[in-house]
């Protein structure tokens, strides 16, 4: 039920409306389902206003926000995941690998779950969190094996596997926001441009201007993204939305030469936290329109 209170001068009028509201995921001691808030959608850009995460769409039991995790709603979840390659989350081990993903990147510590410096966490920790996926299964319900598929079959290759002494660990290959991780457990360094002769920032027409003005900036995250080539490229998997209309090249050469720390992870993304949470517009190379590849012109300070 929605309602709207409209105030015409001495009279109140209620109007109210009525619609079906989607099916989500609640932990088994919440009393109530968790609603969705209703806006806007914002896309997960870094050059976009950050969306509010004051309804979380996986809740655990005890869930809270002091320990630096972010919280997430269900649709702005659902478009996020359309947006980087994922299906319709139907399938039960696709929705498994997606709640992989919030977790390991930007909730293990909200969690109280023991991530190493490295990003890993033990795989028998995250099976007994008081958690359902969006197929509506607890974690507890989930196997060894599952998690193992999830891997498996995770079209961008988000996920690393560790064996050490029996326990089997999980980690997030990049996309983190949990300071936990340390970038150089983390990450390869880059030590020169002629081991990533592409290097290039996928975004939106309607951030260009910001961007322009700001510079690409890390956000909410630890790292600036780039991918290793272009979306047509055949081996390009990851660090790339599959719906971006512009393309940043940046200038690798001099990136490096000017100090700037540059990383590639496990599935080929390429990462930077810049100078300060910032790539300067100077490093850009050039900015084309995506699929068209039309060259844009722009200052260089």
């Amino acid at each position: 039920m929605h309602a709207s209170l409209l105030n015409y001068s001495k009279f109140q009028i209620l109007r109210s409306c009525i619609f079906a509201l989607p099916q989500f995921p609640c932990t088994s001691s919440t009393p109530f389902p968790l609603l969705p808030s209703f806006r806007a959608l914002t896309s997960m850009d870094s050059h976009q206003k950050s969306a509010s995460y004051s309804n979380a769409a996986f809740s655990p039991s005890n869930h809270s926000s002091r320990g630096g995790g972010r919280r997430f709603d269900m649709k702005e979840n659902n478009e996020w995941w359309r947006g980087h390659g994922g299906g319709s989350g139907n399938d039960k081990i696709e929705a498994l690998g997606r709640l992989l993903t919030r977790i390991l990147r930007h909730m293990a510590s909200e969690l109280k779950l023991n991530m190493r410096s490295d990003g890993f966490v033990k795989v028998q920790d995250l099976l007994k969190l008081n958690m359902k996926t969006f197929a509506n299964i607890p974690m507890r319900l989930h196997t060894v094996d599952d998690i193992k598929e999830a891997v498996r079959k995770d079209n961008k290759q988000r996920f690393s596997l560790l064996e050490e002494s029996g326990e089997l660990w999980i980690r997030a290959n990049q996309g983190h926001s949990i300071v936990t991780v340390e970038t150089e457990r983390l990450l390869k360094p880059v030590i020169s441009a002629e081991e990533v002769p592409v290097c290039v920032h996928g975004t939106y027409k309607r951030n260009l201007q910001s961007i322009l003005e700001q510079g690409l900036k890390c956000m909410k995250r630890l790292h600036i993204h780039f991918s290793c080539g272009l979306p047509t490229d055949g081996e390009v998997i990851s660090g790339m939305r599959r719906d971006i209309n512009m393309v940043i090249f940046l200038d690798i050469k001099k990136a490096l030469e000017e100090g700037m720390k540059l990383y590639i992870s496990d599935n080929k993304v390429i990462l930077t936290e810049g100078f300060d949470g910032v790539v300067p517009v100077k490093y850009f190379q050039k900015i084309e329109t995506w699929p068209g590849r039309k060259p844009i012109s722009f200052p260089v300070v």
